[in-house]
């Protein structure tokens, strides 16, 4: 609401175009009715934005990007890949032995992608879902055995699905386990379910504050991607291409 106030102040006060900065899109994952007589909420939302009077939306990791469909302005879904790409190469030192793991299929394609970057192999993990956010069983595909695992995701809520993974890799011969996320949303239990799970270390973006987290879990390690949203809104405002930054970090 503040979001939508603000841009209609814009608007009123006759601005020339106004930009929505949302590091984390609000309902994105509601992108879909799941079942009959379920709202879309990720496209209210978009409507709402559009009917405030935004011109342009930057956003970052869009849980579905379709959602970009649902706006008739222009979208730039900015992704964490290369910030994520960057810290492993800095920070775990065995990464060319290592390999990435999708927890879903549905994040195969997020995956794939860091994997032939890195020139490392996937694994997937099949789970089946009983009710909204519990999972019920899990089948990992491709062979983690001696291998450093790094599961990516872009967003952990209850965490569940993740220290799910995580015990699984390891029962499957994994030395270590890493989680990189882009959005860490974690609520409920997450805090003490990533405490007691054997991470090596959970990795989130601040696309979301993360210092309150912090404080009461050491595994939890920030990549900051506010270089990339100022380096995005500096490229959009002088009208120059965003695209380089689809690959590559702003220095």
């Amino acid at each position: 609401m503040e979001l939508l106030i603000m841009i209609n102040a814009c608007k009123i006060a006759s601005s020339s175009r106004v930009t929505a900065v949302i590091p984390c899109f609000p309902y994105a994952r509601q992108d879909k009715k799941d079942k009959s007589r379920a709202p879309i909420s990720a496209k209210l939302v978009a409507n709402m934005l559009s009917v405030a009077g935004a011109d342009h939306i930057i956003t970052m990791d869009l849980h579905a990007s379709q959602i970009q469909g649902f706006f008739d302005i222009p979208v730039d879904n900015l992704y964490a890949e290369p910030a994520v790409l960057q810290w492993i190469r800095e920070n775990i030192t065995e990464w060319k032995n290592c390999i990435i793991v999708s927890p879903d299929a549905g994040g195969a394609k997020r995956v794939t992608s860091i994997a032939d970057r890195l020139n490392v192999e996937f694994a997937l993990i099949h789970k089946e879902r009983k009710k909204a956010n519990e999972v019920d069983r899990m089948v990992l595909v491709g062979d983690v055995k001696d291998r450093v695992a790094i599961l990516v995701d872009d967003m952990a809520d209850t965490c569940g699905t993740i220290c799910h993974a995580a015990d699984k890799l390891l029962s499957a011969g994994a030395t270590k386990v890493y989680a990189i996320l882009t959005h860490g949303i974690f609520s409920g239990p997450a805090i003490s379910r990533i405490n007691s799970a054997s991470f090596e270390a959970v990795v989130v973006t601040n696309t979301i504050p993360q210092e309150d987290k912090m404080k009461h879990c050491s595994k939890i390690q920030v990549i900051d991607i506010s270089m990339i949203l100022a380096e995005a809104i500096r490229r959009t405002h002088n009208g120059e291409s965003v695209s380089y930054l689809f690959s590559h970090v702003p220095l």
